[in-house]
């Protein structure tokens, strides 16, 4: 009897410990944007050494933004459109591409919402690479290199579906629309297929 009580324990505890990190909620999911506030209350996750390692979380991240540089402008990004600096699009070594991502300078408060669509930044502790026009937006053209901090607000499921992440808390019913539509855009099609790039 006691070692029945032992498995069902240890299944109990594990099902607890899994929901304590569940995926974010499909967007039309009834309790997604409850979801999305849950996210944002957890810590942030910390920057990632390497790449390779999709985060499917939706929780937020702290670190260090950079810009790309203009010798970056027109070369293709990773889901294979062509960086326009003009553009709010964004590099990250985790976020999945096509997720659309609040990011927060640290320093002064300023926000901007770009998409991600390319992979990096390439050096340890930075974890977005912004184009010109976001990285004017965040005051960041005069450093450089600021502290950040970048909240998913949809990212785009291997199902099909878009769920809410973290920076989902803080947006209006109208941005949530917004960036749904933008990472289905984003996704559908042959983009969906480079997705997890």
């Amino acid at each position: 009897m006691t070692h029945w009580r032992g498995w069902i324990v240890t299944g109990w505890m594990a099902g607890a410990a899994a929901g304590a990190f569940a995926a974010p909620l499909p967007s039309a999911a009834p309790d997604a944007k409850h979801e999305a506030e849950r996210l944002d209350n957890l810590p942030a996750v910390p920057p990632a050494p390497a790449t390779g390692h999709t985060d499917q979380t939706g929780r937020k991240e702290k670190g260090k933004a950079s810009f790309y540089s203009s010798r970056f402008n027109h070369r293709k990004m990773a889901n294979g459109k062509r960086l326009n600096p003009n553009a709010h699009v964004a590099a990250s070594k985790t976020l999945p591409l096509g997720s659309v991502a609040s990011v927060t300078n640290l320093e002064n408060g300023k926000s901007t919402t770009v998409q991600i669509e390319d992979r990096g930044p390439y050096v340890n502790g930075r974890i977005v690479d912004l184009t010109p026009k976001a990285a004017d937006d965040l005051d960041l053209n005069h450093k450089g290199v600021v502290p950040v901090e970048v909240k998913p607000i949809t990212l785009p499921k291997p199902d099909g579906t878009v769920a809410l992440g973290a920076g989902a808390a803080d947006a209006s019913p109208q941005q949530i629309q917004q960036a749904v539509q933008a990472t289905q855009e984003a996704t559908s099609g042959k983009a969906a297929e480079s997705m997890t790039k």
